[in-house]
């Protein structure tokens, strides 16, 4: 160790008493760094200066008339890209776009042809023809160039489409929405006319049995066609106002049918329901208002009280509902006192569901619960728990007979309306024998009840079918269902259609730049190069070896070419962080690990040389070109042939560029731990080849290099 020593020291003082070795010495130092910086600096962010890149863009789009309305969309396109300044849009005919691409004017050109508007408008045609935009590219003026232009093209194209998607579908769920009103302004109409064809329905016996009488009775009706007649406008009155008030009674008894079966035990069962709820709310209150719950135990509290208030308000939503639709009918009004009280507290309801909202943020903020939120969800609970308690004991009380009344008053009006419908319909028949004797009297009745008869059973079938499919229907779908479906926002809908699904991106570790996602890889290059400059203008042969043993020459020349890699590490990571201002998280870290890459580095490339020579030389430059492709320090490893993929665990730089990597965009520390043991385990073999075969080696390329030298082509 002490000729070890003594060779490094003599190396030091011979190097600071040489101005121009010093020189030297600074120069290799530096230089390396410059390799780093200018690559780093020059891919910085080469996708957020694209505006240079020049895109030829041609419009010879005709237009369209749709729906008598002209459009043109090329014409749309232009001034959309007019006002974009990703890439450099050039707006020319096409016959100086072909010549501008051919010749390296413009990277591409992209053209909208005649037909594209009109083949958009082929959407509300039977016959679809896709649009088409010509792309065309000039792939061999630069390599990187056509990917950016090809994402250009491809987003506007995706830009027309969603834009497309978006407008077309507006104007259907406008046309929806239109519909769904519509219907709803309808609805009692269509309401009525199910009940008119049930009734029809049930009536076909009736009207085939007034069929068949008056084909019986036709001799009888000469002698009351006058009769018939004279009363002829009287009884179409009468079977206008009888029909009308028969539609209405009906609609009537059906809704008062619904309400006496269900009203009580509808409220009732709801009532109690809140109320158990209210005591589930009550509980969990009583754990938010505990000094020491933890944020975890508050947010779980809050997500409980939010689904049994959510429940609550429906189910007292609900009751006012009912209870709104019993006091209709009552002309007293004497539910109205229930209906306040339940409105109250659904009232509170909502407002304890707020206030949970307001803890459940603040506990996502961090702030934790504020006392004044608590007090106030706390009152609202009680009260409501209150409320709901003194209207299920007063249910039997005031709640029942209130209901019983407004029954009451519901079936009365049901009897009124019963009794005038008997006596429509005791007229009825007597207004059909009237009109079927009156038919019958006329010339050609016989004949016309002929074709009835013939054709009854025909309409008897339909009607069966039209009445089945209504029931059909009743029992699948519910009519308010599809139109509250139809009446949602068209703007909304035709939003979700155009862009159903949504990417969130999440980045683990964000590096705002390229050049710094680069910089691990360009670092850990310049190192490597770093080193071939030092045996490439540093001799690693001893004047005197002679004097020494072969491993004292190794390792005393090795710490004077380790000492300046070391600092030229030094050099390129201090410049990288705080020249360049490279983004790096673990800003020491990436200091050490860079003398550590180039303490490793540097101890490679001098064993190659000092053992092999010029030929080591060679070597480490094919190592370096072997390890550009094969350590995924430009492209994933997993898209290079399977020949670099098979060397890529055995070469250095997959590990230096590794950890580096990590340091830049947030380390973690097993990754490290195992590049670090690598490269230590990979310095240490160098090491300990130099050390025992330095002498053995070194002796045969010599002969190997001094038979080369004959040739006078080398040195």
């Amino acid at each position: 160790m002490k000729n070890t020593v003594y060779i490094y020291t003599r190396d030091l003082k011979r190097i600071f008493t040489n101005w121009a070795m010093i020189i030297i010495v600074l120069t290799l130092m530096i230089l390396p760094s410059f390799y780093a910086w200018f690559n780093i600096k020059a891919s910085w962010d080469p996708y957020g200066r694209t505006e240079g890149i020049a895109i030829a863009v041609t419009s010879e789009d005709e237009g369209s008339t749709i729906r008598g309305q002209h459009v043109n969309v090329g014409k749309d396109i232009i001034a959309t890209l007019k006002k974009n300044k990703t890439l450099g849009w050039t707006f020319v005919s096409k016959e100086k776009a072909d010549h501008g691409v051919k010749h390296g004017d413009y990277y591409a050109s992209i053209v909208i042809p005649k037909d594209f508007s009109q083949r958009l408008g082929t959407v509300l045609q039977d016959r679809l023809e896709k649009p088409v935009i010509i792309y065309k590219v000039n792939e061999k003026i630069n390599a990187v160039a056509p990917k950016i232009t090809s994402k250009g093209a491809s987003s506007l194209t995706q830009q027309i489409s969603e834009k497309f998607v978006k407008t077309a579908n507006g104007a259907i769920f406008s046309v929806f929405n239109e519909l769904g009103i519509t219907l709803q302004r309808d609805l009692p109409t269509i309401q009525q006319v199910e009940q008119r064809i049930f009734e029809l329905e049930n009536r076909l016996p009736e009207i085939k049995k007034v069929i068949n009488e008056a084909n019986d009775t036709t001799q009888k009706a000469g002698a009351i066609v006058s009769k018939a007649q004279a009363a002829l406008p009287e009884v179409e009155r009468l079977t206008a106002d009888g029909a009308q008030m028969t539609q209405q009674l009906n609609t009537f008894l059906t809704k008062s049918d619904e309400v006496l079966k269900n009203a009580e035990p509808t409220i009732n069962e709801t009532l109690q329901r809140v109320q158990q709820r209210s005591l589930r709310v009550q509980e969990l209150k009583n754990q938010l208002m505990e000094k020491d719950i933890a944020p975890a135990e508050v947010s779980a509290a809050a997500e409980h009280l939010k689904v049994q208030l959510t429940k609550q308000i429906a189910d007292t939503g609900e009751t006012l509902t009912l209870l709104t639709d019993l006091n209709a009918l009552s002309q007293q009004k004497v539910l109205s006192p229930v209906i306040n009280d339940v409105k109250d507290v659904n009232t509170l309801l909502q407002q304890q569901l707020s206030d949970v909202n307001s803890l459940q943020q603040q506990t996502k903020n961090g702030d934790g619960p504020n006392q004044s939120v608590l007090d106030r969800f706390s009152s609202r609970t009680d009260q409501a728990v209150s409320r709901l308690n003194a209207l299920t004991n007063s249910y039997s009380s005031t709640i029942v007979p209130a209901v019983e009344q407004a029954i009451k008053e519901a079936k009365d009006k049901t009897a009124s309306a019963n009794s005038l419908l008997d006596e429509a319909n005791k007229s009825i028949p007597d207004v059909s024998n009237v009109l079927s004797k009156t038919a019958s009297g006329i010339l050609l009745g016989q004949q016309e009840l002929a074709k009835i008869t013939k054709d009854f059973p025909r309409i008897e079938q339909n009607v069966h079918n039209i009445a089945d499919k209504i029931r059909e229907f009743q029992q699948k779908e519910n009519i308010e269902d599809i139109i509250n479906l139809l009446k949602n926002d068209v703007q909304k809908e035709s939003d979700f259609f155009a862009k159903p699904v949504l990417l969130k991106e999440e980045r683990l570790y964000p590096i705002p730049n390229y050049g710094s996602a680069m910089s691990p890889f360009y670092t850990t290059l310049c190192l490597w190069v770093g080193a071939l400059l030092l045996v490439s203008i540093l001799s690693v042969e001893v004047a005197d070896e002679e004097r020494f043993k072969s491993y004292e020459v190794y390792l005393g020349r090795l710490l004077t070419f380790l000492s300046i890699a070391l600092v030229q590490a030094f050099i390129v990571t201090l410049g990288d962080l705080f020249l360049i201002k490279t983004y790096v998280v673990d800003k020491v870290p990436f200091i050490f690990l860079g003398l550590l890459c180039s303490f490793v580095f540097m101890t490679i490339v001098y064993t190659l040389v000092a053992i092999f020579g010029n030929a080591g030389k060679a070597m480490a430059i094919v190592l370096l070109v072997l390890q550009l492709s094969a350590a995924g320090g430009t492209f994933p490893i997993q898209v290079v042939p399977a020949f670099f993929q098979a060397i890529n665990p055995f070469l250095p730089f997959t590990y230096a560029i590794s950890m580096m990597r990590e340091v830049v965009g947030g380390m973690l520390a097993d990754i490290v731990r195992k590049d670090v043991t690598v490269l230590l385990c990979i310095w240490l073999g160098v090491l300990l080849v130099g050390i025992f075969l330095h002498k053995p080696l070194s002796k045969t390329s010599a002969k190997l290099t001094k038979k080369a030298s004959e040739s006078k082509l080398i040195h």
